[in-house]
């Protein structure tokens, strides 16, 4: 039994779909034979931090330091006005968090001379 005959402009899209599908499976040859060089990138630059990155890491590690240090400051010179007023507590408050303070300042860079 023969085939039904196609009507003209169904014939003249066989090609140009071919066409278009060889392109797709050439594509798909492509990525399958980089996507393990692609993989392999990705875990390396997931594995390792450029300077930049690791400096804007410290310059923010630095900074939550100074901000850290400077509410201790300021809770330290509440705690010592109520010490002197007699407020025993504050008096404790204040030694621990000298301490505190102590312990945090030699993580924080001096600022250079002007």
């Amino acid at each position: 039994m023969p085939l039904p005959a196609l009507p003209r402009p169904t014939l003249l899209l066989i090609p140009a779909a071919a066409l278009m599908l060889s392109g797709c499976l050439a594509k798909t040859a492509v990525d399958l034979v980089t996507l393990p060089v692609k993989v392999a990138s990705a875990g390396v630059d997931a594995a390792t931090t450029s300077q930049s990155e690791a400096d804007q890491k410290r310059g923010r590690e630095i900074r939550q330091r100074e901000e850290r240090l400077g509410k201790l400051r300021r809770d330290y010179e509440k705690q010592m006005t109520r010490c002197q007023d007699g407020d025993r507590r504050a008096c404790s408050n204040a030694r621990d968090t000298y301490a505190e303070m102590q312990l945090i300042l030699p993580s924080i860079p001096a600022e250079p001379a002007g």
